[in-house]
């Protein structure tokens, strides 16, 4: 791999704390993700068509009459609304405040999904209160069928479904609990993902977690980040990010960046150039292949070189699953800089128009962080003890 340019370290005269790094990726995923949906599914030029230019903030719906254009997903995508991904991201933080400590998938079949089926909850995107299941993808939904009907064992539900963003997409909290351990939260995250997903949807889950506690380091930067994900990703996930961060790392503005990144990540991609009609081989498990939208997040955020607003809004106007590519990057350079560095009128609106309080989350999952790391510390010193009286010349 080529040497990726340095980055600078966040502009602040204080590195971020814990909490103002929790914040940020919380926050920041969320308004990415709000940014993202009403132009996910096309392509950059019919992004520019449509809005006479690049996005460059929140917009509206692509269909005005948005409740009929697609029936099969009547969602107001748009306006700030959030998607799935932050309703799953939202759910799994609920789980984390349950267990207080370090998630398997099992606590995905006895929390996460109890959640999705048994309390109604405001969805935006269906301006009503309804299920978290009844907005969740298919791919989600598979989490109730294969643990709620079919009883299969958590540790292996995910074999079988499409392999997709779907577990990547709300890892971040993962990563936040064990910020600062890269290899701590890959390993979690592919525990937690085995319920999910399998085979290069289960390894993104992994690698985004860590990409997030990466960034969660003092000092970390945008290359520093994805130094750690390639010495923990495997396969073909390890080589769309390398393909595409040696790519990445020739541009400072993402315009140029666009088909590059593109024409960089095909050859992993599986779903094909046409984003709403995947190829015949789309979504299958091979240790060849990635998901897309990892690799463009971390690409995104070495040209916007950490910075929230052109980490986003690159990732926004590169089209196809921007909404989740988005969340992804928002998610990594929320952490990296803290709360401060999302725009604080792409927060408001996002909060007010889906209803959400963005921060709340935010705030119980610093409180279990601070629990789950003593828990930790407790532990290794047990471990510690342990092994020295086993080993005691004596």
């Amino acid at each position: 791999m080529t040497t990726l340019r340095a980055s600078a370290t966040p502009t602040r005269e204080e590195p971020p704390a814990l909490e103002d790094r929790i914040t940020g990726a919380l926050v920041g995923a969320a308004v990415g993700d709000a940014l993202g949906g009403p132009v996910e599914g096309y392509t950059p030029e019919q992004i520019m068509d449509r809005h006479g230019g690049r996005v460059t903030g929140i917009v509206g719906p692509w269909n005005e009459d948005w409740r009929t254009a697609r029936p099969i997903a009547p969602y107001h995508k748009g306006d700030g609304h959030v998607t799935d991904d932050t309703l799953l991201t939202h759910a799994l933080v609920r789980v984390y405040d349950t267990v207080r400590d370090h998630l398997d998938a099992y606590a995905v079949a006895d929390h996460l999904v109890p959640d999705l089926i048994s309390t109604p909850r405001w969805i935006p995107e269906l301006e009503a209160e309804a299920l978290p299941l009844q907005r969740i993808f298919l791919a989600e939904k598979w989490l109730v069928a294969r643990i709620h009907y079919g009883h299969v064992d958590p540790r292996e539900a995910g074999a079988g479904n499409i392999v997709n963003c779907g577990a990547a997409m709300y890892m971040a909290p993962v990563g936040l609990v064990n910020a600062a351990n890269p290899a701590a939260a890959y390993a979690e995250a592919v525990d937690v993902a085995g319920a999910h997903q399998s085979s290069y949807g289960r390894e993104a889950a992994g690698v985004l977690a860590a990409a997030v506690a990466a960034a969660c380091v003092p000092g970390a930067t945008p290359t520093s980040v994805v130094d750690a994900c390639l010495a923990l990703a495997k396969d073909g996930t390890r080589a769309a990010i390398e393909a595409v961060c040696e790519v990445a790392a020739a541009y400072q503005d993402f315009e140029p960046a666009l088909r590059p990144l593109r024409d960089a990540v095909a050859p992993f991609d599986t779903v094909g150039p046409d984003y709403r009609t995947p190829s015949l081989g789309a979504r299958r498990p091979s240790r060849l292949h990635s998901i897309e939208e990892l690799p463009v997040a971390l690409g995104m955020l070495l040209i916007g070189d950490g910075d929230y607003r052109r980490t986003v809004l690159g990732s926004v106007n590169y089209g196809r699953d921007c909404d989740s590519i988005a969340t992804m990057s928002g998610a990594v350079a929320g952490a990296l800089s803290g709360g401060a560095a999302i725009p604080a009128e792409w927060s408001k609106r996002v909060s007010e128009a889906s209803r959400l309080d963005l921060h709340g989350p935010a705030r119980t999952l610093t409180e279990v962080a601070y629990e789950v790391f003593a828990r930790d510390t407790a532990r290794r010193r047990a471990h510690e003890s342990a092994f020295a009286a086993l080993t005691d010349p004596r």
